[in-house]
């Protein structure tokens, strides 16, 4: 009988107990949702409430509608806080209670050291160290390892896989006529050079920057952060260095293949009909250079100046900065072609190197992306195109059929230099008598 009455009460305070946590959880769900419902109206009337309205009631300091636009990525107007860094004006008297503790609160000097518009000194004296805070900071580094990694990798390994199935489907294309066993000089050993010295530095410059830039994303996780750092150091080493073959080279091709990497008539007949890579049989017309070389020509030149003049800036931010200039001349020609620019004018040393690494960054992928196509073509590619900066000569079926114009060109100064001898019997040769 004492049994079943405690098992009685055990009962109703297990009900009542699963009453009340249902209570209670149904009164949290019930006021998740009106917070909810007050914050999403909170936000929607802070989003359509003006800004300057809603900061005079703050007193000047930022809003909701400031802190909400900045998480979502949008630009905040900071000129409302970039002035409120003290006065002389507001230093208490010498005579108060207090005596002079200075014009400036812990905010004001915060904003001071923020907007780069306060007195620093420290003890290097570099210019570079009196700068404190930089805002711009983070979002270099969110778009270094986050678009600019992502698409590079998928630029890179999408020219990979074209290039592969393009192999797969046409094939390596042949001299179709057979080698002639015949050799013409193509490059002398000077262009073989600058040629080499571009292309060796630019491959070493490409796979450091690789490392430098997906080391921190990837391989530092492949490799343990010690051992990555001792090839991040030594990579770097090497990227600032062969920097200077690489503008060598640069150089020199520039000057010795620029006036036979003009355009003319012939490389629009080449670009219609696809050089004779996607058909076999079809030769259109070239001299040295067809309109595909020139396009990878002008594409190095003028690529290879501009990751060049971002490098230099890299290398000597103190005294080659780029980009507020550049910047300044944007937002002055803009209105001459109908747009509107308003780009920063002035930035600070830390925006000047972050702005010239992001652009250095996708013009090297740019020109990796061109340079592998290159690679293909004059190597795996095309029977005999390695030859030409190999040994510098090509097999003569070989130019007939990829640069006829060019092999015509050379046949005709060959024939001017050595002429053929006349036979002694030849009528037209042989010397009429004076009438």
């Amino acid at each position: 009988m004492f049994a079943l009455d405690l098992a009685k009460v055990i009962r109703a305070t297990s009900q009542s107990l699963a009453l009340a946590v249902l209570l209670v959880i149904g009164s949290l769900l019930v006021a998740s949702s009106v917070f909810a419902q007050d914050g999403d109206a909170a936000a929607d009337q802070s989003e359509t409430a003006d800004p300057q309205d809603a900061r005079s009631s703050t007193g000047g300091a930022q809003t909701l509608e400031d802190v909400l636009r900045r998480q979502r990525g949008e630009p905040v107007d900071d000129a409302f806080r970039r002035s409120q860094t003290g006065a002389a004006a507001n230093a208490d008297a010498i005579s108060s209670q207090l005596g002079v503790r200075g014009a400036a609160s812990d905010s004001d000097i915060y904003r001071q050291l923020r907007f780069g518009t306060g007195d620093i000194t420290v003890s290097t004296g570099k210019p570079v160290d009196r700068i404190l805070i930089q805002d711009g900071g983070m979002r270099w580094l969110e778009w270094r390892q986050g678009p600019l990694a992502t698409y590079g990798a998928y630029a890179l390994g999408g020219t990979i896989v074209l290039l592969a199935l393009f192999y797969l489907l046409r094939g390596r294309i042949q001299i179709e006529h057979g080698l002639s066993g015949v050799l013409m000089q193509r490059f002398s050993g000077i262009e073989r050079f600058g040629h080499w010295l571009l292309a060796i530095s630019f491959i070493l410059l490409a796979l450091t920057g690789l490392w430098l830039l997906f080391g921190r994303i990837v391989l530092i996780e492949w490799f343990g952060a010690e051992f990555y750092s001792q090839i991040a150091s030594a990579g770097k080493w090497v990227h600032n260095n062969v920097a200077w073959a690489f503008i060598a080279g640069l150089i020199l091709i520039f000057f010795q293949w620029v006036f036979q990497n003009i355009p003319n008539r012939h490389d629009l007949v080449w670009l219609l009909k696809g050089g004779g890579i996607f058909v076999k049989g079809v030769h259109p017309p070239s001299k040295k250079f067809n309109a595909g070389q020139k396009i990878i020509f002008w594409s190095v030149i003028l690529l290879g100046a501009s990751v060049s003049a971002s490098g230099i800036s890299l290398l000597f931010p103190f005294e080659f900065p780029m980009f507020a200039a550049t910047f300044a001349k944007i937002n002055e020609l803009a209105p001459l072609i109908g747009l509107e620019s308003n780009l920063p004018t002035e930035l600070q040393l830390h925006e000047e190197m972050q702005y010239a690494q992001l652009w250095h960054t996708i013009i090297a992928f740019a020109m990796t992306v061109i340079i592998l196509a290159h690679i293909y073509i004059g190597s795996v590619g095309m029977q005999g195109a390695f030859a030409a900066m190999g040994s510098g000569k090509v097999d003569k079926n070989w130019a007939k059929e990829h640069h006829n114009l060019w092999v015509e060109k050379v046949e005709a100064e060959e024939a001017k230099k050595n002429p053929k001898p006349t036979k002694p019997d030849d009528p037209a040769q042989t010397p009429q008598p004076a009438e």
